[in-house]
């Protein structure tokens, strides 16, 4: 699995014209699921992104994390983080998991969010057409890749 983490001072999500879910500071996370993915790794990333140190503290150094922070998530699923663009110009999804392994992690991912937060993560409706706004705080933006476990 791979996420894109990106600290926001609020975002949100809109389909067919209106609007599914939003939030104030916190975290905006991109979701993809790859062929192979499994439920620990959704239950990493999910550790990773609850303790990611990326808000600020009271010296203005990011050592902080989204509970300490006050702040709230919003988890879209997006099957294009996993594009293989070795090749040619057009990408290629060939990695990305269907929907019978992909929706399940993504919900594993976002209720193990869930726990560790405390409170409702927000989320986008997977395979929607979405629109999605953030206003990127910093920016601060963090891809995080369980097979790499960096």
């Amino acid at each position: 699995m791979r996420i894109v983490i990106q600290r926001v001072k609020r975002a949100s999500v809109e389909i067919s014209g209106a609007l599914y879910s939003a939030i104030g500071p916190g975290l905006m996370v991109l979701v993809g699921v790859r062929e192979g993915d499994t439920a620990a790794d959704a239950e990493w990333l999910a550790q990773k992104t609850v303790n990611m140190r990326i808000f600020d503290d009271d010296k203005g150094v990011m050592n902080r994390n989204v509970l300490q922070a006050g702040g709230q998530v919003l988890a879209v699923s997006q099957f294009t983080l996993n594009a293989s663009t070795r090749k040619g110009n057009r990408p290629s999804y060939i990695h990305a998991a269907g929907h019978e392994l992909a929706i399940p992690l993504y919900e594993h991912y976002c209720a193990v969010l869930e726990q560790l937060l405390g409170s409702k993560v927000m989320t986008g409706r997977f395979g929607a057409d979405m629109q999605v706004a953030l206003v990127n705080d910093g920016p601060v933006t963090i891809i995080v890749d369980s097979v790499l476990k960096e």
